[in-house]
């Protein structure tokens, strides 16, 4: 055989195929067709080398920066707002102690009612208790010792006290939610709880009145003979219960209203990325 048959028994056989056989062999070989063909080739190209691994790492990380620049956080101001109104509480009571500076206000005119009330409906359950109570206490103390020079507790105090803690436990019966008006309603409730059980505590105590219906209605209307009659006190403390207690009310109120506003305006601001996120997705 010639150089002509060498050749031909050396070439491997191969079929031959038709030209649609051909273009599907194409395609089943890796060939790429159609309008990504070019980008797809490229990423192709863009995989090998040394410093493709380096390389697809960083358009990774690119890419989730990008995500997290241009992704909206919400802020959640329920924690501010609570912890602002617990401060503007706060700082109720120490008005409220400036209040009892002697001579600051009529007798039996007090914010003692309502600041005792409102602590049960705004602050937190132990705050409620030992805040008021502790106020009310020292001031008391330092009155007796200071100006009226008197032991700095006595049993007299108890009636007062036991008033207080059921002020306080009545102004947990309410809610913050409350209407203002509901909230006033519960402040002259208050005060009603406090000249019953003081008086009444007093009608027990003094010898001056007879251990009768008769004695306890004197107690809580005319008093003993020689002092102002207690129904007077009685009208002051309504109207210190009321007034003060729909004053706190509307000052909490106040407060988480213009929270509230700032809330919808932090909302409705417009998202802002960063300018590399901006540069990153303009050249993309």
């Amino acid at each position: 055989m010639g150089l002509g048959g060498r050749s031909s028994m050396n070439r491997p056989l191969t079929p031959s195929l038709s030209p649609r056989e051909r273009v599907a062999g194409g395609r089943v070989r890796g060939q790429v067709h159609g309008p990504n063909a070019s980008a797809k080739a490229n990423g192709a190209t863009h995989e090998h080398g040394p410093n493709a691994p380096r390389a697809n790492s960083a358009n990774q990380l690119s890419e989730a920066a990008t995500r997290l620049s241009a992704r909206r956080v919400d802020v959640s101001f329920k924690p501010v707002k609570e912890k602002s109104n617990l401060w503007l509480a706060v700082a109720l009571m120490a008005v409220f102690a400036l209040t009892r500076l002697p001579n600051m206000l009529p007798l039996n005119f007090s914010a003692a009612y309502a600041v005792a009330f409102c602590a049960g409906v705004y602050l937190p359950r132990r705050m409620a208790w030992w805040l008021p109570l502790g106020v009310m206490l020292v001031t008391d103390i330092m009155l007796n010792v200071l100006y009226y020079h008197v032991p700095a507790v006595g049993a007299y105090m108890l009636a007062n006290y036991a008033s207080y803690t059921a002020i306080v436990w009545l102004g947990q019966k309410f809610s913050a939610k409350s209407s203002w008006l509901k909230l006033v309603g519960g402040g002259l409730l208050g005060a009603v709880l406090f000249y019953l059980i003081t008086n009444t505590l007093s009608w027990c105590q003094d010898p001056g009145y007879a251990k009768t219906l008769a004695g306890w209605i004197q107690a809580l209307t005319t008093g003993l003979p020689g002092y102002p009659p207690t129904w007077t006190f009685f009208g002051n403390s309504m109207l210190s219960g009321g007034l003060f207690t729909g004053l706190f009310a509307a000052a909490m109120r106040l407060s988480e209203k213009m929270g509230a506003e700032e809330e919808v305006v932090a909302e409705n601001e417009p998202d802002e990325q960063p300018e590399d996120a901006q540069t990153e997705e303009s050249g993309a």
